[in-house]
């Protein structure tokens, strides 16, 4: 552990996490961040293939959520608005007139606590009160970090809440396996197990509702493409967002949600999560932050997979809900196991 800045007048932290087979990760209570995460190339080279910064100040100041767990609400809810057991709920406008990863009071910008810690494992945890994020319902939080022996970190939230509430939390990490400090993320190939997508209103990211089949579209990632084949397609769900930036629906009876190649290392990555989406986020607004050891990220130089309920899902019927009812626990993990190719 060693002093990573100041939040106001907290001092945060970094924490080390280390496998015993080359992964190794840094995290910290702001955020309860993930701020970098080391894995061995094909010629066991240590690689750093998360975004991020090198100071507590500078992720107070960021706005890109880097590596962050985003919550109590991950991604957009239409109109800054919902109904919670027959209540509306008001929200801040953040994203135009829709509330984007829970306004500026959501727990990416808070302090957490260090509830236990090890070598390979640590625990952070919060209580969000109610209405401190204009959200009902005080909301015990634990989040924890774990770098196992096959080279993965998983993610695992434990939630409960004393009223019903929205509860939809997410890792925003962003992944470039070449390193975070190499450049565009174009020849990164990316296959997902997902044979439909949720396609968006407009360019204000808020989905129809309809769930729609990749068959014949540049969201068929099903045998996989490189990110930079389509990004800047002409189709019209593209040129809404700026390249990727869609929720992608899991087909669950596959043994994996994602998989990513680096071009260059030959570190490959596979993501599990037992969520029903996942987000696909290809960097179109990051570009000119300075980042870990004073490197200038490019627009697209890293990419976001998300694993969450569907945005916008406390307002559409037809999409699995985000509501935690009051007692019920929300438990769920994500993991990305590192290897090469």
């Amino acid at each position: 552990m060693k002093v990573f800045g100041k939040v106001g007048n907290e001092t945060a932290h970094l924490y080390e996490l280390r496998g015993k087979n080359g992964l190794r990760a840094e995290v910290t209570e702001y955020g309860a961040t993930l701020v970098s995460l080391y894995a061995p190339d094909k010629d066991g080279k240590e690689v750093d293939v998360v975004c991020g910064y090198d100071t507590a100040e500078e992720y107070v100041k960021g706005t890109c959520y880097f590596g962050a767990t985003v919550g109590r609400n991950a991604n957009r809810i239409a109109n800054a608005c919902c109904i919670i057991d027959g209540k509306e709920i008001k929200l801040e406008q953040n994203d135009n007139e829709n509330n984007l990863h829970s306004g500026k009071n959501g727990l990416s910008k808070r302090m957490w606590n260090v509830k236990e810690a090890s070598d390979q494992a640590i625990t952070f945890a919060i209580r969000d009160e109610a209405f401190s994020d204009d959200f009902p319902g005080n909301l015990d939080v634990e989040v924890t970090y774990s770098v196992t022996d096959e080279n993965a970190i998983e993610i695992h939230y434990h939630a409960v809440s004393d009223a019903d509430t929205v509860c939809n939390f997410t890792n925003h990490s962003y992944f470039n396996l070449n390193g975070q400090a190499s450049g565009l993320v174009y020849g990164h190939k990316l296959e997902l197990a997902s044979n439909a997508f949720t396609p968006d209103i407009d360019s204000k990211a808020i989905p129809t509702g309809e769930i729609r089949d990749v068959t014949g579209t540049v969201f068929d990632f099903r045998n996989g493409r490189t990110i930079g084949q389509d990004v800047d397609s002409d189709d019209e769900q593209i040129q809404f967002v700026g390249g990727y930036d869609h929720n992608f629906v899991i087909d669950q009876s596959k043994d994996f949600t994602a998989r990513v190649y680096g071009d260059q290392t030959g570190i490959a990555m596979e993501m599990t999560t037992d969520l029903p989406g996942v987000q696909l986020y290809t960097g179109n607004y990051i570009g000119g932050q300075v980042g870990k050891g004073g490197i200038t990220y490019q627009r697209r130089g890293a990419l976001c997979l998300e694993s969450q309920y569907f945005p916008n899902s406390v307002n559409q019927d037809n999409f699995e809900s985000a509501i935690l009812k009051k007692g019920d626990v929300y438990d769920t993990t994500t993991a990305y196991r590192f290897y090469t190719v």
